[in-house]
């Protein structure tokens, strides 16, 4: 390991001002040492961000520390799971310690928010890239999965989705930037994962999914995992006022980096997360149905049907 490098790593640790009692042992030695209470499961999710792909070169490092940690509490509240502890593998272009600073200073702000701890991780040089892997704790049986949803559940969302996709296509010149960039460009590079509900749902939801790749895909997840369908009223889905005028629901459902949790429920269950939305203060959205046959159908209030949307895919198959 050269100099810069323990260089860069003490300028991490100097960052870190969370301890966690659970924490028996952190950055330091080979392995951290973690104590995993009696009676809780843990929840382990790995997620990797590369610049010019997840974000793009020239972010500020503040909102690059932000996303990265954000995307993966996201899949924590997915699961219903309480943030723990965060490993880090951080590739850098060169050993830039102002960058680092702005990073960790967006980073270290949400993980104080949630209580997370970093316990190790590795550095390298390479092109930016940064990969976290986020441990939280659930009671043991309590975690909610994809697999639960059931004929006649009730299929939400969380707050508005198709914000992030808008700024990105704003972004790309796909679409003319307008007056409320600014605003939408903070759903994608800030996004807020929904710890405080997926911990809610335990006791509520059937089956739950983070949004990162857009509705069509994510909620066929849960289709595929819980092996049914669903049937959605896009005048049902919850769109903010710029993605209603500048675009449609088909982009809503199509673009990724929304970070919304999308989750089922029991038909009988429906005031309770109504109560929930109050007690969160957080729009929660009945868009739909789950159906014993498989696929999705996009139904609108004029009675029109569209099916076999996609939503953002890594590895899109070529046109050749």
């Amino acid at each position: 390991m050269s100099s810069s490098e323990f260089d860069l790593i003490e300028s991490i640790l100097r960052s870190q001002s969370l301890r966690r009692d659970d924490v028996t042992l952190g950055i330091g030695d080979d392995c951290a040492l973690l104590d995993v209470p009696q009676g809780m499961e843990l929840a382990v999710s790995l997620d990797t961000l590369v610049s010019g792909r997840h974000f793009f070169p020239d972010a500020a490092p503040e909102l690059i520390g932000h996303k990265v940690l954000a995307v993966n509490l996201s899949d924590l509240a997915a699961m219903g799971a309480e943030p723990a502890w965060v490993t880090m593998g951080l590739t850098l272009p060169d050993a830039d310690e102002e960058w680092l600073a702005g990073f960790m200073r967006g980073f270290s702000a949400l993980s104080s928010n949630y209580g997370v701890q970093l316990v190790g991780g590795d550095t390298t040089s390479g092109p930016l890239t940064v990969s976290l892997q986020v441990h939280g704790l659930v009671p043991a049986g309590k975690a909610i999965r994809r697999s639960g949803a059931r004929p006649g559940d009730l299929v939400f969302v969380s707050h508005t989705i198709g914000d992030a996709g808008l700024a990105l296509a704003m972004l790309q010149g796909r679409i003319t930037p307008t007056d409320e960039l600014q605003t939408l460009r903070q759903r994608l590079e800030s996004p807020q994962p929904r710890i405080e509900l997926g911990i809610a749902l335990r006791e509520v939801a059937t089956a739950a999914i983070d949004l990162s790749d857009g509705l069509a895909s994510d909620l066929g997840h849960i289709c595929e995992r819980s092996q049914c369908g669903a049937v959605i009223e896009t005048h049902e889905l919850p769109l903010s006022d710029a993605v209603r005028t500048l675009s449609d629901w088909r982009l809503a459902v199509s673009a990724g980096d929304d970070y919304e949790l999308c989750f089922t429920i029991d038909s009988s269950r429906q005031e309770r997360v109504t109560q929930l939305s109050k007690e969160l203060d957080l729009r929660l959205t009945c868009i739909g149905k789950i159906r014993q046959q498989p696929g999705i159908d996009f139904l609108s209030s004029g009675g029109s049907c569209e099916s076999n949307l996609q939503g953002y895919d890594h590895f899109p198959e070529s046109d050749s």
